[in-house]
């Protein structure tokens, strides 16, 4: 996990925008070393919006980047994906303004990841490791971070909901840990918003297959992927939303009651208070190639 790290080879897939409705395809490309993270729309002639907090330009129930004329919408459960997974370099180009939303989770993007294969690259990885703690607070939001020695995301939720009056999860990120415990959560919302988000040209595209829809009594899907799914996705957004400094941190990041909004002036904040974290660097093996799931596969059936 020290060297910086590409996809093997170019992957693609085709959805659904959440708040647009608009049909996109979306293309994964490998890139150089410190490259670092960047959509282009393939729509607008190649232009291209780094995954970077000073370009966030749109925060309403999702994560937007803007750059002169270029805008992307829902970048968070891709970035989160991609940071979990150590792709520090890729372009990831799309035919429309927003990133499809799949079934409201990473685990497709997981999966795409894992077909392309990771391939590591020469340069050393850089990573924020936190100092102090710094902390932000809005009315009855608040998040932090606190020195550590792992990348580790505390995350409290409450509404005024039977269902969702207090859930808490602490998980240490790993590589395993996100992929099997956080990238299957799922997107939420009431029932009673749609009506209200629709009115204002939001989740055009959402339904039951690409989000969990809470009703007065309960889920209107058939099932939760686990028992406290709504907390798992929140730590799924801020995953996504902190990647935009820049670097992967090593740290203990602490939220309650966060959104979009609150995660992405924290992580402007964080790149401000340039004492409070030191960038560091691991030594770097040979570069190796990590094998696509279709390789792994044959090679475990040529071992049997």
């Amino acid at each position: 996990m020290n060297a910086q790290r590409t996809l093997r080879r170019p992957i693609s897939c085709a959805g659904i925008g959440l708040h647009s409705g608009k049909k996109v395809t979306l293309s994964l490309k490998p890139a150089p070393s410190d490259f670092g993270i960047r959509f282009r729309r393939s729509d607008l002639g190649g232009l291209e919006v780094p995954a970077y907090v000073g370009h966030v330009g749109g925060i309403d129930h999702a994560t937007g980047l803007t750059r002169d004329a270029v805008n992307v919408d829902t970048v968070e459960h891709l970035l989160a994906a991609l940071v979990s997974l150590g792709v520090d370099n890729v372009v990831v180009e799309l035919n429309s303004p927003e990133v499809p939303i799949m079934d409201g989770s990473a685990a497709p993007f997981i999966y795409l990841i894992h077909e392309a294969g990771i391939k590591r690259l020469p340069a050393a990885r850089r990573y924020m490791k936190i100092l102090r703690p710094l902390s932000l607070t809005r009315g009855d939001k608040r998040i932090a971070v606190y020195p550590s020695d792992h990348f580790k995301v505390t995350y409290s939720i409450a509404f005024d909901h039977p269902m969702l009056r207090h859930q808490s999860r602490t998980i240490r990120l790993g590589e395993d840990a996100f992929v099997d415990e956080i990238a299957p959560a799922r997107t939420f919302c009431f029932l009673k918003e749609v009506e209200w988000m629709r009115q204002r040209n939001l989740a055009l595209g959402g339904s039951l297959e690409n989000a969990i829809v809470i009703g007065d009594t309960g889920v209107l899907n058939n099932s939760l992927r686990f028992d406290d799914e709504f907390v798992r996705h929140k730590i799924l957004d801020v995953i996504g939303d902190m990647a935009l400094v820049g670097h992967p941190l090593i740290g203990h990041l602490v939220a309650h009651r966060g959104g979009h909004a609150l995660h992405t002036e924290f992580a402007a904040m964080v790149l401000q208070e340039t004492d409070a974290w030191t960038l560091v660097e691991m030594p770097v093996d040979a570069p190796v190639h990590i094998p696509t799931a279709a390789a792994a596969l044959t090679d475990a059936s040529a071992v049997n």
